[in-house]
């Protein structure tokens, strides 16, 4: 029955929302603009849009377009310097997941007294010294609905020398200062990438769900995300344009990010980031769907959670369900609506020789999931996960 909730980001979600911008109280006078090295952004009118609303406002700004998919320490790092050397005081994050992680972690690395990031994380290799200066405040505008990261206080950062991919921060100081979550921002996402990011937002809902440490708040926010998940995610596959389901998923999108907050994943996320940390190319989401079914059938078959799993699957709308597999049913049923169901491992790389180099990179780098965990997941059963899931 006990929980804790600090929740101190002010959330402006709907359409035309971006537009409010200028008219908010920002927490400084010159802004990095965090983007993707890729091109949306600036294609489809965002970063002018959002620069045009900052003018207005009166703030000035400087652009840095370095950050990509799985954002790397060396960017974080370079984004520091970026900050220190234009003179921004705040950060804005402009994209999805991938930029509002690396947004907010270089708004924590920036301040301190040491440009390597690897000083104040943990992970494997980490120093996890104690932060020396308060992080700069930085504001989310989200661009998809995949991560809820506008909604927490973690950013995930990949160290490709050390092979580990983990989740930074946690502070309370990390959290956005102001989100604006506005789905017209969304419509320009590809169909593919609306699927895999639709699968990330199911997935933290589904792990805080059947968690150790769920509670009655994080159950009330993650049964609502995947409710709309189940009702949303395949329309806005099939129709971008279908701003109902846009809003829907836009929706469950800032409810993961309060799962995240509220009550936590589980070791899903810990294997997908292994995965992701050996080959750099597999975007986020494919990985966790690619491994979804056979981990879930693994807690199902420990039979701790059963009510968890049935529910569940009624929250996806098989509202017959009577059995823990029929969750895997409705999970199935919404891959294949997606046109995800087919992804293989082998597509990016990976080998099926490598589930148990992956399994103990995951305990290594991301070991505290592991204890959220219905059951324990040990080694060889996590490595058997991985190799039940190749193709």
């Amino acid at each position: 029955m006990n929980y804790t909730i600090y929740t101190p980001t002010r959330i402006l979600s709907g359409r035309g929302q971006l537009n409010n911008l200028h008219m908010q109280k920002f927490p400084g006078k010159k802004a990095m603009i965090v983007i993707s090295n890729g091109k949306s952004a600036r294609i489809n009118g965002y970063l002018d849009r959002t620069q045009n609303e900052l003018t207005a406002a009166g703030i000035t700004y400087s652009v840095f377009d370095k950050v990509q998919a799985n954002p790397l320490k060396s960017v974080i790092e370079e984004g520091a310097v970026f900050v220190r050397e234009s003179g921004c005081d705040f950060i804005i994050a402009l994209g999805g997941g991938s930029v509002m992680d690396a947004a907010k972690i270089i708004a924590m690395l920036a301040p301190q007294p040491s440009s390597d990031l690897w000083e104040y994380v943990g992970g494997a290799t980490g120093r996890q010294h104690p932060l020396i200066k308060e992080p700069l405040p930085w504001i989310a505008i989200t661009t998809t609905a995949g991560t809820g990261s506008e909604a927490d206080q973690w950013g995930v950062i990949t160290n490709p020398e050390t092979k580990e991919k983990i989740g930074c921060g946690g502070y309370d100081s990390l959290f956005a200062v102001l989100a604006i979550v506005d789905p017209d921002l969304m419509v320009s996402v590809p169909s593919t990438f609306t699927a895999y990011q639709g699968f990330d937002t199911l997935f933290h809902s589904v792990e805080g769900y059947i968690s150790r440490f769920h509670n009655l708040f994080s159950d009330m926010v993650e049964r609502t995300a995947i409710e709309n998940v189940g009702k949303y995610l395949a329309r806005a596959v099939k129709d971008g344009s279908d701003y109902e389901a846009r809003e829907g998923m836009a929706f469950a999108n800032t409810m993961s990010g309060y799962s995240m907050v509220t009550g936590t994943c589980t070791s899903e996320h810990s294997m997908e980031h292994a995965m992701s940390a050996y080959h750099s190319n597999l975007p986020h989401g494919a990985g966790l769907i690619m491994i979804s079914k056979e981990y879930f059938t693994h807690f199902i078959n420990k039979h701790d959670c059963d009510d968890r799993f049935i529910s569940m699957a009624k929250f996806l709308g098989k509202n017959n369900a009577k059995e823990p597999m029929d969750f895997i049913t409705a999970l199935t049923d919404l891959q294949k609506a997606c046109s995800v169901d087919g992804l293989k491992m082998s597509d990016y790389g990976i080998n099926k020789e490598e589930a148990m180099t992956m399994a103990k990179n995951a305990r290594a780098t991301m070991g505290g999931l592991f204890a959220c965990d219905p059951t324990p997941l040990t080694d060889k059963e996590c490595a058997a996960v991985y190799e039940k899931s190749y193709k």
